[in-house]
Order: structure tokens, then sequence, then C-alpha cells
């Protein structure tokens, strides 16, 4: 099913109650230039853009790449969620958007949802083999680990090795067997210990390229396509 399967008749956007004043206090165009996830509201994640030119509760998705075959169709309600590096703020809304050329939609009926500190992103349940190096303790022993889910911005693994908060270390697993392995640098932010059985970790990627996060948005996508083509 291609992307613009997914239109159906244009619903409106109501403004949560809890964000207007917000809103009228800053104006939406403080977001513009930000890169953001497009979801449906069933959390599938659609692609991923620059949402620029915003004025009002309109602006422009230009998306990053293509994720599918584009048909012609109509408006489609949708959530966007991005990280604002100017507030330091992960910022969540909702809109409508209309394909207008290749790769670039229109959003109308656009609010801010949410805002928060953390730097949330779209994450996808993976569970595959995955191997850590320690790189910030006295040993650089390889140890194995299960990947759970991985976004652009972070992972959680598991693993029966006991790490502490702020621990470091490389991650390298490989998501797709036709695809080159990820060598990712990531920061332990969350402990979960898990009985007896060992322990997951909350991780960040540390100083990951622009051309990795599209590596991983690609192999996510993927992946997403596989699940639904067995379903």
């Amino acid at each position: 099913m291609g992307l613009f399967d997914l239109f159906k008749n244009k619903a409106k956007v109501e403004v949560p109650e809890e964000v207007e004043e917000t809103q009228e206090q800053e104006g939406i165009e403080v977001y513009s230039g930000i890169r953001v996830e497009v979801t449906t509201f069933e959390d599938q994640l659609l692609f991923t853009a620059k949402l620029m030119d915003l004025k009002g509760d309109t602006g422009e998705l230009y998306q990053y790449f293509e994720t599918g075959t584009l048909q012609s169709g109509g408006p489609v309600k949708v959530k966007i969620r991005g990280y604002s590096a100017y507030k330091r703020k992960a910022v969540y809304m909702e809109g409508v958007i209309t394909p207008e050329i290749k790769n670039m939609w229109r959003v109308e009926d656009l609010v801010i949802t949410k805002v928060e500190n953390d730097r949330a992103f779209f994450r996808l349940n993976v569970d595959v083999d995955a191997v850590l190096t320690r790189y910030d303790g006295p040993d650089a022993a390889e140890s194995v680990c299960r990947l759970l889910n991985i976004s652009i911005g972070g992972a959680c693994i598991f693993t029966q090795e006991e790490y502490s908060m702020g621990s470091k270390f490389r991650l390298r697993v490989r998501l797709l067997g036709d695809r080159p392995e990820f060598l990712l640098y990531c920061e332990i932010l969350r402990i979960i210990e898990k009985d007896e059985t060992g322990y997951e970790y909350g991780c960040r990627f540390l100083e990951i390229s622009e051309e990795e996060e599209q590596r991983i948005i690609q192999s996510m996508f993927a992946i997403q396509s596989m699940r639904k083509d067995i379903c």
C-alpha cells in the first residue's frame, strides 16, 4: 500500500485547550526549519521531513527521501514530532497534510499538542542480535546483547552485563541481512533491572552523522514494509 492510500476525507484538528495560550504567546513560527517525523495516529512512521514556511496554522513539509509509491489523494490527519535545538524542547503537533509536488506536502490546521524537555523520536521494535564494546572503562571486551528497539536518537538494549548510568559503548548491529552493519556510539541514560535475567538500557546516540540517521530511517521503513507484506 502506497503512502497516498492512507488518504481519506479531511478531518479538522481541534486545538487542545492547554496549549492555546502557549501558541498565542510564542507563535508556531519558532519551529520553522526543524526536522520532524510524520506518523499516522496509529503510530506508523510515514516519512521524515523539514518543516518550513510556518505561518499561522499552515506550513510546508519537505520530505527527505522517497518512502513508497505516491498516488493522488486527498488530505489526511497526521501527528508531527520534532526537536527544536534553539528551544531545547521536543514539540508534538497535529495537522492535515496534502500532497503538492513530489516529496513536498502542504500542512494545514497545524496545532501544538505538547512541548516537552525530552528528545523523543519514533521508536521501532526490532529484537535483533547486537554486539557492544565498552570504551570508557579499563577494558574493551565485546559482549553480546539484544537490540530491542531503535530510533534516530537512540536505542534500547538487553544484556546480562551490568553497566552504570552514563556508561559509553559502541553498538554494532545489522538491522537487515542485506544491508551493512551500523557502528553506533551510545551513552546509557536509563537502566531497568529485569529480575535475575539481565538489564535493559535506554541509550542515546553520540555524534551520529546525518548520513547514519538517514540509513537508520531507511532501514526502519524497510522493516515496516516487510512486516506489512507478511500481514
